[in-house]
Order: structure tokens, then sequence, then C-alpha cells
């Protein structure tokens, strides 16, 4: 008996701690979004380069807000809230290194991936989750 709880206690401080971790993550991708948009072209007049960040930004918290967030308004769709995640995820990680960080890129990526995998393995990756 006091095993299972101890169990109990252990997964919710896990889970809880890679909620965390994915909450920060999402942040990072909409840094990673910004940068990687003012990157992206490097000759280019500044106003531009800042508005291509922040019209990224914009448009991944619009879309993450709307299918992707956990108490979003449409939830109907598993395949928008994968194809969401994927697009913003990817697309950030992508940007990031075609604007000159590849390393962090690939850190970014590289954590992205295993905070998935254990939020999957803790059942709380999927669509169906309520919060």
């Amino acid at each position: 008996m006091a095993g299972e709880r101890a169990g109990a206690v252990v997964r919710k401080v896990m889970t809880g701690t890679q909620l965390l971790l994915r909450l920060l993550l999402e942040l990072a991708s909409l840094v990673a979004l910004a940068v990687g948009g003012y990157g992206a072209w490097p000759d280019g007049p500044v106003v531009l380069r800042v508005l291509i960040a922040l019209v990224l930004v914009a448009l991944a918290v619009v879309l993450w807000g709307r299918y992707a967030a956990p108490r979003r308004p449409v939830r109907n769709s598993a395949a928008l809230w994968y194809g969401v995640q994927l697009l913003i995820w990817g697309g950030s990680v992508a940007l990031l290194a075609f604007g000159g960080h590849p390393g962090w890129a690939l850190g970014l990526g590289a954590v992205m991936v295993a905070n998935t995998a254990v939020l999957w393995s803790l059942g709380e990756w999927s669509p169906a989750v309520e919060r």
C-alpha cells in the first residue's frame, strides 16, 4: 500500500515536472521562431526582419491556442492537434537552424523529442487529455 502511494507521488511529480518543461519548450519555440525569422533574411532591412519575426510568433500563438493548447476551442480533430504541434515545433527548430544557430536547434529539438516521449509514456501527450 505504501509502495503504491509512493509510486503515485513519483508519477505525479514526474508528470508535473514534464508539463512544466513542456510549457518552457512552448515558450522557447516562440523565441526560436522569432530568432529564426529574424535571421532568415540576413541582408534584409531590419524593419522587415523584425516584422517577419513578429508575424511568425503571432501566427504560432494563434494556431497553438486554437488547435494545440490544453484548453483549445477546437477539440474535434486529432490530426490538427498533432499537425499544429509538428508544424510549430518543427518549424521553430528548422528556422533556428536556418537562421544560423544549428547547435541550438539540435539541442532544442532533442529536448522537445525527449519531453514528448516521456509525456507520451505517462499518458499525458494525447489530444484526448483535458486539463
